[in-house]
């Protein structure tokens, strides 16, 4: 198998253009469906609809969001350095996905697509640059939908989409559009009823509790009775991993285990491609990143952070167990990227490795989910926005990109997703991570580095597990590395691209 790249331009150094005869224009594929945000209330049909809506006793919604949360970074799932009883609660007392992803691993891309439901390549969102232009007008956020529909919809935290989604109509909006925040003296913008405030500085407080506290005061001062839709989006753990005042002195005796691949940058990253070595996002390498410098204090600043957020969900557990409606509220819980705890000696994310792409993924709804479900489906965050509109019972555009995860609260669904696509685009970035698109199987994956010189990685998650045997280029293996290539071109070929990808030159096809 051979491969050719044409010359590069653009930000982020390739686009990804299909066979012509397989390509969907964005304007194509959101026809008819994306107009819905505008329309569902719209005539006699719509009107209906509303009244219906109004009329039947909908959920509330929650949606705690963590800020790059491991897979693992839960005591229930097997942590045993981090207790989260509060994050557990969710999945304890309703469903739980064992396999669940996001398909670009990287703040503001991923937040977008738990928003619209939509691909990084479809919406444009594709890194966290050019964050002054807002997500297009024509692509709803399924808080729009809910809204549309007689939901009071409210978003407090970090928001870190493009423009803060600051132009939508939000009920209560308490954020910022900050990769991370000041964790002293944090900044945040505030507005009701559409109507925006101006960014102001808040001194002393940690921004979690500040937050939280500002989405309690909404939900208690509410005058309606419409159901609400409240996102709660933590700036904790992200770098640089301040603590809260009160957990200074924790994991002070604690003994943090080294992955079993933090040394392989002493071997020469064995049977990794020559752009993973080069990166820059390695522990203690680069004054980018101080808080990084060692391993042992970036995990257990990572873990005081998230058990911070585990506080902050337990009072909204206490909102809701006080006024009466926590078995009336649906709560969903999930991260937009996994993180790197030391794995190959890295931290931050982007890489299409386990530690990047893995998230926590919980719902709970005691109505329509039995306490203790657990499932092992692939689960992506493209699912997340049309699971909330199907608890909603709100019907789910046919433009987004995932699907409901709630008929898995009744059954297992071997034929659920089988295979998916990854890609991430930013380039350049401070960590120096390359341009990569890949496939995901149950059992395999294959990594393509887009850029000149282009390399591969390629695994049985089966048999490694660990991500440490690299076959791409085993003549062992060929058979299954041409699927997994041909799988993967037609993947992306079946998501249209988006608006920002003008002037980016092609991937190769493969010859």
């Amino acid at each position: 198998m051979s491969h050719e790249l044409t010359p590069q331009s653009g930000a982020s150094g390739f686009s990804d253009r299909e066979p012509c005869s397989r390509e969907t224009t964005r304007r194509e594929f959101l026809q008819g469906s994306a107009a819905m945000a505008g329309s569902l209330l719209a005539g006699p049909a719509g009107a209906s609809f509303a009244a219906a809506q109004t009329t039947a006793k909908r959920p509330n919604l929650v949606f705690f969001l963590g800020e790059g949360q491991r897979f693992d970074a839960l005591s229930i799932a097997g942590n045993s350095i981090l207790q989260t009883p509060n994050h557990d609660r969710i999945g304890r007392e309703g469903m739980l996905f064992r396999n669940a992803f996001c398909t670009n691993a990287l703040c503001a891309p991923a937040r977008a697509t738990l928003l619209t439901g939509l691909y990084s390549r479809t919406s444009g969102a594709l890194s966290n640059e050019h964050l002054n232009i807002p997500l297009p007008a024509d692509i709803p956020l399924f808080t729009d939908l809910l809204r549309e529909t007689g939901y009071e919809i409210a978003i407090v935290g970090k928001v870190h989409t493009h423009n803060g989604v600051e132009e939508r109509n939000w009920d209560y909006y308490f954020g910022h559009n900050s990769p991370g925040n000041n964790y002293a003296n944090p900044f945040f913008k505030e507005g009701r009823n559409g109507k925006m405030g101006e960014e102001r500085q808040y001194e002393k407080v940690y921004p979690d509790d500040l937050a939280v506290d500002r989405a309690l005061d909404w939900l208690r001062t509410r005058k309606s009775d419409k159901p609400f839709c409240l996102l709660v989006w933590f700036v904790a753990p992200h770098e640089p991993f301040f603590r809260a005042r009160r957990h200074f002195d924790l994991y002070r005796k604690t003994v943090i285990p080294k992955p079993a691949t933090f040394d392989d940058d002493l071997k020469g990253y064995p049977g990794k491609p020559a752009c993973f070595a080069a990166a820059k996002n390695k522990i203690g390498t680069t004054p980018e990143h101080e808080s990084a410098g060692s391993h042992e204090g970036m995990v257990k600043d990572y873990y005081a952070g998230l058990v911070a957020v585990d506080e902050n969900i337990g009072k909204v557990f206490q909102y809701l167990e006080e006024k009466n409606i926590l078995d009336d509220t649906a709560i969903l819980h999930t991260s937009d990227h996994g993180f790197f705890l030391g794995e190959w000696r890295l931290f931050d994310k982007r890489l299409m490795h386990e530690p990047s792409i893995r998230v926590p993924m919980m719902i709970r709804y005691p109505k329509r989910i039995p306490a203790g479900t657990i499932r092992e489906e692939q689960i992506l965050d493209l699912d997340v926005a049309p699971t909330l509109l199907d608890l909603a019972d709100v019907p789910i555009p046919k433009h987004m990109e995932g699907k409901s995860m709630m008929p898995l609260a009744q059954a297992a669904d071997p034929t659920f997703r089988k295979e998916w696509y990854y890609q991430y685009y930013e380039w350049p970035n401070p960590e120096g991570v390359r341009p990569h698109r890949g496939i995901r199987t149950e059992q395999h994956k294959l990594i393509h580095y887009t850029m000149e010189p282009q390399e591969f990685e390629m695994y049985d998650l089966t048999a490694d597990p660990g991500e440490t045997e690299n076959l791409y280029g085993d003549p062992r293996h060929a058979e299954m590395q041409k699927k997994l290539w041909d799988h993967m071109q037609e993947l992306q070929a079946r998501v249209p691209q988006g608006p920002l990808f003008s002037g980016i030159t092609a991937l190769p096809e493969r010859s």
